[in-house]
């Protein structure tokens, strides 16, 4: 696991998206497939994305996605569902062709039947090449809340009391926010070749500290990311304030600049 601790959230932005451009030209016409993550973390990311689109020709016409997790029962249309957010936030932005752009069936008739199926459209595509995330208070990625399998598939899940608080901001009681989603599993997740995940802000250290330095453990479902061997996480100066070895991660970075020059 690489841990680049930035100065400030815009320069954690910065470095994701520098990933994200990188492997998304060296890829070129023979395409690339890309995980995109909902919720605060990754957006600051797709904004500079759709920046470097528009003012430095960075193109996505290649390229094609898979969204991560869903709410059961709100319509793709409906302003807080994540197949809206991604297109109002980043995809409707640049040269990605929408057709290319797929989320689980929040309004499927079996929600179980449409978790399989999108698991299934996953590994029949190749695979995710880059997946971006966040991660949640609680340590989940996707809407693997804690004691979620660390080999699960896509599925349907029940939300913790507090991921549905977190969440009530995007909607106008908590009572609206739903209870269930589809989400990508641990165990699908990890199947990616290469995983960033960006988190900023004094609110996600205590989960960072449990993903990075913990043991692995359903109860911090982010911890399985140690073991997967091409994974980057990106932090700000607050979010990487309870890493006990921090002085260490600025050192490996300090170490890597020395002997890139």
């Amino acid at each position: 696991m690489e841990i680049v601790i930035a100065a400030t959230p815009e320069d954690a932005a910065r470095l994701v998206a520098d990933r994200f451009e990188q492997a998304v030209t060296a890829a070129g016409e023979d395409g690339i497939t890309l995980g995109l993550a909902t919720g605060s973390s990754p957006v600051a990311t797709y904004r500079e994305l759709i920046r470097r689109h528009r003012e430095e020709g960075l193109s996505f016409a290649h390229a094609r996605a898979f969204l991560l997790d869903e709410y059961v029962g709100l319509p793709r249309e409906h302003e807080q569902s994540y197949f809206r957010f991604i297109r109002d936030q980043f995809t409707a932005h640049i040269d990605i062709d929408d057709a290319t752009v797929l989320s689980p069936d929040g309004q499927a008739s079996d929600p179980l039947a449409a978790a399989q199926e999108y698991d299934r459209a996953i590994r029949e595509a190749g695979g995710v090449d880059l997946q971006i995330l966040g991660i949640g208070s609680n340590g989940h990625i996707g809407f693997n809340e804690p004691a979620s399998s660390l080999a699960s598939r896509t599925r349907v899940k029940t939300l913790t009391r507090r991921t549905v608080e977190d969440n009530a901001r995007f909607f106008e009681t908590v009572d609206e926010v739903p209870v269930h989603v589809i989400t990508q599993g641990l165990g699908t997740i990890g199947e990616a070749r290469r995983i960033v995940l960006i988190a900023t802000g004094e609110g996600k250290a205590e989960a960072v500290a449990a993903m990075v330095e913990g043991p692995v453990s359903a109860f911090c479902p982010a911890s399985v990311l140690q073991m997967h061997p091409t994974v980057t996480v990106v932090l700000d100066e607050a979010a990487a304030s309870r890493l006990r070895d921090a002085d260490y991660y600025r050192y490996i970075q300090e170490e890597r600049h020395r002997l890139a020059r």
